[in-house]
């Protein structure tokens, strides 16, 4: 190949390549990396308790229960299902990408997704047992306490060590290579026509002040119904509940729109099924645009463009309980 042949491609290249960095830093919403796992051991035992309905005192409620992995990280009910079939509180929040989370919960009440792995466990509507008794029941178990002294150093498991585990697992629950992250790396054919429409309306609207970053949202409180209130029968205050603020009353974490079309039903109180009557009841509450029609089909397929690579792994076989496992309650 002649000289020239060979500075005028290697010019295109720096060219393609310029354009692409620019479409990445110029583009409210940022493509997600794959997870890097360092702790491969520590991983693989988060998952075992993730998966591990003995930490609840039925037996039956796992962490997987209400962050299903099957469906988006969701349980895709408006409100979840805990112990002795309570109704709970509040619409479960997808753990897909939660590590990209300003905080955890949709009042922001736990700091860290180790913080956050402690809560249901203990929660009389969720899972419904103690710590102490969810230790003594890891404890009760060999293979658990080898997996532990092996990770950890100790045989004496620690609520600590359980968090720090599920909270390893979960950190790896990330979505890459979604079409949109495929065209914000350079693929101009990965989105179609209304899609990139949809993308620019979502834009000029002013969606992209809450939800921006590689998660599409988790990183603000925002409350909910600025334009025009929004009424519900759910009696969660959000931040309010925590910091007792006046001014934090209905403001809520801005949910991740990452992975959005398998996370219905929406909203804290799950009261909307559908993306397009989502798409509208945020237009006019929060930005106060009556969109036309159009416009809400077009948002709404950019948005499924953000669904990504779903976790994908060996399901954990559990070890087997022995003599001294305390028992379950699964009927009270």
């Amino acid at each position: 190949m002649k000289l020239t042949h060979l500075l005028a491609l290697s010019g295109s290249l720096l060219m393609t390549s310029t354009a692409l960095a620019d479409r990445i830093q110029q583009e409210p919403i940022k493509p997600i990396e794959p997870a890097v796992i360092t702790e491969p051991e520590k991983v693989e035992l988060g998952k075992k308790l993730f998966f591990d309905p003995r930490l609840s005192r039925s037996g039956f409620i796992s962490c997987n229960s209400c962050h299903n992995l099957s469906m988006g990280g969701s349980d895709n009910l408006p409100t979840s299902i805990g112990h002795n079939w309570q109704e709970g509180p509040i619409n479960s929040p997808t753990v897909l990408n939660s590590s990209m989370n300003v905080a955890q919960f949709w009042d922001g009440r736990a700091a860290t997704l180790q913080e956050q792995a402690a809560g249901p466990i203990a929660n009389p509507m969720e899972m419904a047992f103690t710590h102490t008794l969810a230790i003594d029941v890891l404890r009760s178990i060999p293979q658990y306490v080898a997996d532990f002294e092996e990770i950890y150093g100790t045989p004496e498991i620690e609520l600590d060590h359980v968090t720090d585990a599920i909270a390893a697992f979960e950190e790896t629950l990330v979505t890459p290579n979604s079409r949109f992250d495929l065209w914000l790396k350079g693929d101009d054919k990965a989105l179609t026509d209304d899609e990139l429409a949809g993308y620019r309306r979502f834009k000029e609207i002013g969606c992209v002040a809450c939800h921006n970053g590689a998660a599409a949202g988790g990183t603000s409180f925002q409350r909910m119904g600025v334009v025009e209130p929004y009424v519900t029968d759910n009696p969660a205050e959000g931040r309010y509940a925590v910091t007792g603020k006046d001014a934090d009353r209905f403001s809520f974490k801005v949910p991740t729109l990452r992975n959005v079309e398998l996370t219905y039903p929406y909203f804290h109180d799950g009261a909307y099924w559908t993306l397009e009557e989502a798409v509208d009841v945020m237009a006019r509450l929060q930005l106060g645009q009556q969109l036309a029609q159009s416009d809400i089909d077009n948002i709404t397929a950019f948005l499924k463009t953000l669904t990504g690579d779903q976790p994908d792994f060996n399901l954990p076989i559990l070890p087997p309980s022995t003599n001294d496992t305390p028992r379950p309650v699964p009927f009270e």
